[in-house]
């Protein structure tokens, strides 16, 4: 079913997003990454995985190299997460670039990917964001903000789209990429503890004792991407911490 689609993968550099470039284009798909760094994006040739270089929060540029590289029937919505602290000792400022780069990049991108999806009859729209949605995360209080703006930004947006376009969200828990090590590095400075002790803390939260590879978590994109049936979901990925039904 993916074989021979066309595919953006957004944050594509490292992490969640370079695992779902990887594993899309294992599946047959012409996959574009976009990315602001380049040499990074060069180590995915060897995938045949495109480049496309540019930062998501000069959302004109953004739009502008992604529209030249028209139509996609994939959309993956995915960047770097807001730094961690506590909200009252957060400027707003923070919020604000934030919110451009996630919520009003993704809308600007869904916009533009519609009227291709639309003609090909073929779109699907996925973005990565956080359980958060589900459960607050602990000195993460914009993330938390911004991850539930989505949420409700994809939920809202599902009702408006037409039958051939699905968009659902994937909430990854724990996952062992770049993003994680520097949580875990500052939350262990802030504690005065080792890193290693505050991984511990955050395993004795999760039901399957372990941290989720990247990997794992660009199959349930693929699952997703899939299921023609499957609109307007948050799909948790997070080896059973969420303790909400």
């Amino acid at each position: 079913m993916l074989k021979g689609k066309r595919a953006l993968v957004c944050g594509a550099s490292a992490g969640i997003g370079r695992a779902i470039a990887i594993h899309l284009s294992q599946l047959g798909v012409e996959v574009w990454a976009l990315a602001r760094r380049t040499e990074r994006l060069k180590s995915l040739h060897s995938y045949g995985i495109h480049s496309l270089v540019a930062d998501l929060d000069d959302r004109e540029e953004a739009e502008r190299r992604v529209r030249e590289q028209l139509p996609f029937h994939i959309l993956i919505n995915n960047t770097a997460g807001p730094k961690s602290g506590a909200l009252l000792e957060t400027d707003e400022d923070e919020f604000i670039r934030a919110f451009g780069r996630h919520v009003l990049m993704s809308h600007r991108l869904v916009r533009l990917a519609l009227p291709g999806m639309i003609e090909l009859n073929f779109g699907r729209i996925i973005n990565i964001i956080s359980t958060s949605v589900y459960e607050p995360i602990p000195h993460l209080g914009v993330s938390n903000t911004i991850r539930g703006a989505m949420a409700s930004w994809a939920k809202s947006l599902s009702r408006e789209l037409p039958p051939c376009v699905t968009i659902n969200n994937v909430l990854p828990g724990f996952t062992d990429t770049e993003r994680l090590q520097s949580l875990q590095q500052t939350r262990a400075d802030t504690m005065g503890v080792d890193a290693e002790s505050v991984r511990e803390e955050w395993l004795k939260q999760v039901p399957l004792k372990r941290i989720a590879q990247p990997d794992e978590i660009a199959r349930a994109v693929s699952l997703l991407l899939e299921c023609s049936y499957v609109h307007g979901v948050s799909l948790a990925v997070d080896g059973g911490r969420l303790r909400s039904i």
